[in-house]
């Protein structure tokens, strides 16, 4: 493979030879790749089809079958918001429409322009008894109203001011 190519790929590279160059952990190996870029570019995965022997085809049938891996860029921070039953009953859509007008996005438009946020909806997290439920990254936070939402984006954005001075 070319040396450029390679370098382009350094990161994805270490991560197919961690799994041994095995097509069998096609995806083990998606999943630290969306880690290392918050989605799975095009490009990468025909490289990672490409190394492991595989068509592109496959590795793309596979990164759409689930639901975990995004073909799409995501921002820095995901919200994730609950509308699963026992969330939309406690209404969840207002929350939803307070994040939009906060970080000025929309069902079409889901990510920041700065890469920032992304907001998704899930059809469930597994805390109804929070209900309504949000979990940025990795973080839940139950009991929601929209403003302790926008409170938590609000917190999110001094946080990210202050690296940036």
């Amino acid at each position: 493979m070319p040396t450029v190519m390679l370098r382009k790929f350094e990161k994805v590279c270490a991560i197919i030879e961690k799994h041994d160059s095995d097509p069998s952990k096609l995806i083990p190996i998606l999943q630290e790749v969306q880690e290392e870029y918050r989605y799975l570019p095009e490009e990468v995965m025909t490289f990672v089809a490409m190394t492991l022997g595989l068509s592109p085809a496959k590795v793309y049938g596979v990164a759409s079958f689930y639901a975990h891996f995004s073909l799409i860029p995501k921002g820095k921070h995901v919200i994730r918001l609950c509308d699963g039953t026992a969330c939309h009953v406690k209404r969840s859509e207002g929350i939803l429409n307070a994040l939009h007008a906060k970080l000025g996005l929309s069902a079409r438009m889901p990510t920041t322009k700065d890469m920032l946020f992304t907001v998704e909806t899930v059809s469930c997290l597994g805390a109804c008894g929070l209900a309504p439920v949000m979990v940025v990254n990795e973080k839940v936070y139950g009991q929601m109203s929209p403003e302790k939402a926008v409170a938590v984006v609000e917190e999110i954005m001094k946080k990210e001011d202050g690296k940036n001075v």
